[in-house]
């Protein structure tokens, strides 16, 4: 895979049982990649340590005063150099493909699992552990996957240098290679320690920017109620307590590159030592001692890959482990389905709680609990949070259908909708029926005032649908950030569509006007609102009261608010006080009209009594 060729038909199906399964998944789906940068690195690494090599030969030659001998060397050192130069450059060019196509491969993932989950997801995992992952997380797992095979191909030049040292010049390679493998492995019993304190620095900073994501998104609340600054003091400790996480760990990686560099040291003085020992003995050359020397102190480079992995490894695992967990997770549904695509167009069926949504009626939904309706509409969407019995859409279970039909036939608009940034043209580019325009949607969501305030804060266009949104619409109001939401979903269009308190955050006059434009927009539509606005509720054909997951009254808003007390203390917001009140005055009116019948029968019979006597 080619960086052009971005971005991957299929990502494949991560194994994300845990964090080291999941980075040895990317490698082995990435195979042609790390052979073409373990060649390359190679090619880099032998060329660079084989030049000592080359250089005692020409000491050696100069030595014994052959120029021929120099001249060959001088070849073969021309040779490496550009060995060393072709390796590099297509060595990093085969890293950097590597690290940006495995970051793609887990972007995709993650994307693909947002949508499977759909708002399930920020349910089970917070919202900015999931923007963690797929921004910090994704390059550090990147950096291990790039460099894993440059790893590979220093510690084989390590392996072909110690052997080819002890062919070369047994007394001093014998000490070499001795040596080198002590010097790989000298930093082992440090890494759980400083993989610890990765962990602590990542943990920290990831709460960090779940505070930051959460101050950002709740801004405006903030400001509303004065709590600005006590948030922004929280995310001071956060960010404090992330710089001393920090601080601690580049300690002790601090102290990884200081024996990495102290131990080679050691050991060049050591062979430095031997070798003028041998040499002031005759044993060896004055060449062949360059030669070690050089080779010794070349070997420095390689070695390097080594503390590298090991910071990869460290910073990518809990990054990968956190990934994993996300991708790990599943829908309550299967996403295939066994039936074959269709989108069905009938009633809409709850068999969990009784309800039910004729074809073509606009019916809404009341429910005591806000959090049980937003279960509920989830679950009219095929998106239920946990097992239940399937929903039936003209008689077929929307768990039986694939994903993308589910969704096509049923839209679900939550109670608090994301408006994406772009322009508001973009925002509103949606996959749809065709049946209803930009324009008429717009006009039925009452967006006009929102069409004034974009053209006016807009400064590079007059028309309002080029004029850009901010993330999440915050430079809009709550009530038209809703507005803008459900004019998007109208203009879909689907067979069935449920509106999760569309209009909590409007004015009564405009919730007026929405819930008729909507209501004759939607004619000949199954529409499902859940709402308790009498507004709304006025504009239903049918009213359908949920009180603990059981359907327990229908009808009309007028019926029920006269004979249903339960809905009557939902919609006008009674207290239980109010209600025993309001019961106690119904019961004293019905004893007096009782009393007041009796009374009036007494004096018929008196009455009769006197006729008759």
């Amino acid at each position: 895979m080619q960086i052009q060729d971005l971005p991957y038909p299929d990502p494949g199906v991560p194994d994300a049982r845990s964090g080291p399964r999941f980075l040895w998944w990317l490698g082995r789906n990435q195979l042609g990649g790390q052979f073409k940068s373990l060649a390359w690195g190679l090619l880099h690494f032998v060329s660079v340590c084989a030049l000592p090599f080359y250089v005692g030969l020409a000491v050696q030659a100069v030595v014994d005063r052959s120029g021929s001998r120099l001249a060959l060397t001088g070849g073969l050192m021309a040779l490496c150099g550009a060995g060393i130069a072709v390796g590099d450059t297509f060595l990093h060019r085969a890293a950097v493909t590597n690290w940006i196509t495995a970051a793609a491969r887990v972007q995709q993932l993650l994307a693909r699992q947002a949508a499977h989950l759909g708002s399930a997801l920020t349910r089970r995992v917070a919202a900015g552990e999931v923007v963690a992952v797929s921004t910090g997380d994704v390059e550090k797992i990147g950096w291990f996957v790039e460099a894993l095979s440059r790893f590979l191909a220093a510690a084989l030049t390590v392996v072909i240098v110690c052997v080819g040292l002890f062919v070369y010049q047994p007394a001093l390679g014998v000490v070499v290679a001795v040596g080198m493998p002590a010097l790989a492995v000298s930093v082992l019993p440090l890494l759980p320690r400083a993989t610890r304190r990765a962990d602590v620095q990542r943990e920290k900073a990831g709460r960090a920017t779940e505070l930051a994501s959460d101050t950002v998104a709740g801004l405006r609340v903030l400001r509303g109620i004065g709590g600005e600054e006590l948030f922004l003091d929280r995310y001071r400790r956060a960010s404090q307590e992330v710089r001393h996480a920090a601080v601690r760990s580049a300690r002790m990686w601090s102290l990884i590159s200081a024996i990495q560099v102290l131990l080679p040291g050691l050991l060049l003085i050591v062979v430095v030592w031997h070798g003028v020992h041998l040499a002031r003995e005759g044993r060896i050359t004055v060449g062949e001692l360059v030669t070690v020397y050089s080779a010794v102190m070349v070997m420095s480079y390689p070695l390097r890959h080594f503390e590298e992995i090991a910071m990869a490894y460290s910073f990518s695992r809990p990054s990968a482990r956190r990934a994993a967990r996300v991708l790990a997770l599943e829908r309550v549904t299967d996403t295939v389905g066994t039936r074959a695509a269709e989108v069905p167009a009938g009633d809409l069926y709850d068999p969990a709680t009784g309800l039910l949504v004729p074809s073509g009626r606009f019916t809404a939904v009341v429910c005591g609990d806000p959090d049980a309706a937003g279960r509920l509409a989830e679950r009219l969407g095929g998106h239920p949070a946990e097992s239940s019995t399937s929903v039936l859409l003209d008689g077929v279970p929307l768990d039986e259908l694939p994903l993308a039909s589910a969704r096509t036939a049923v839209l679900v608009q939550d109670k608090d909708p994301v408006l994406l940034s772009g322009s508001l043209r973009e925002l509103l580019d949606v996959p749809s029926s065709g049946a209803v325009g930009a324009e008429e949607a717009l006009a039925a969501a009452q967006c006009g005032d929102v069409l004034v305030a974009l053209a006016q804060g807009s400064l590079d266009t007059d028309d309002p649908m080029d004029a850009r949104i901010t993330e999440r619409g915050r430079s809009l109001s709550g009530g038209q950030r809703q507005r803008l939401a459900l004019a998007r979903s109208l203009i879909t269009d689907p067979e069935v569509l449920v509106l999760d308190e569309p209009t909590s955050a409007v004015d009564s006059h405009t919730e007026a006007r929405i819930a008729d434009s909507v209501r004759k927009l939607r004619t000949g539509r199954t529409t499902a609102v859940f709402t308790s606005s009498p507004l709304l509720l006025d504009h239903a054909d049918r009213v359908v009261l949920v009180h603990e997951d059981e359907v327990v009254a229908v009808g009309t808003h007028r019926d029920l608010l006269r004979s249903e007390p339960r809905y009557r203390a939902v919609v006008t917001r009674e207290t239980e006080e109010e209600t025993a009140l309001q019961n106690a005055v119904n019961d004293e009116a019905a004893l007096r009209s009782t009393l007041d019948d009796h009374d009036v029968a007494l004096r018929g019979a008196l009455e009769e009594i006197e006729e008759t006597a």
